[in-house]
Formats: C-alpha cells, structure tokens, sequence
C-alpha cells in the first residue's frame, strides 16, 4: 500500500472511531440529564403532596378553631389605635 492509502485509512479510521465516541458520549449525557429532570420532577411531587397535606390539616384546624371560638370586632370595624 502506497503512503496516501494508509494515511487516508488511518484517517477515516479515526474519524470513525471519534464518531462513535462522541455519539456515545452524547446518548449518556442525554440519559443522565432526562434521569435528573425525572428526579426533579419526583422531588416536585413530593413538596407539592407535602404542602396539600399541610394545608388541609390547616383547613381542619381552622374549621375545628371556628366551632370552638368566635370572633367579634369590638373596635367597630376601624383600623386598631386609630383614635380620634
């Protein structure tokens, strides 16, 4: 084989190998990124189910608190120390 054939060969040969290197490179980066937006998006769900449960415990208690107590405006309706 001449000098060319083999610098030509090695060549594409290594352009071949940096090809599916880096189409390599590129899938597992993609995987590592879709696989973090599914933990952010769990992690979401999480905080949100959180927040639910801790507003409806707080509709509870203030549903329990307004059978127990009343609340009257003894003020009139006016802003609090706003004397005249």
């Amino acid at each position: 084989m001449s000098r060319a054939s083999k610098l030509t060969f090695a060549g594409t040969s290594l352009a071949a190998v940096a090809t599916v290197f880096f189409v390599h490179y590129g899938q597992q980066s993609e995987r590592a990124a879709m696989h973090a937006g599914v933990v952010r998006d769990m992690e979401q769900q999480r905080v949100k189910k959180e927040r639910q449960a801790d507003f409806e415990m707080q509709k509870e208690l203030e549903s329990e608190y307004k059978k127990v107590q009343t609340v009257h405006d003894e003020d009139g309706g006016g802003k609090a120390g706003a004397g005249g």
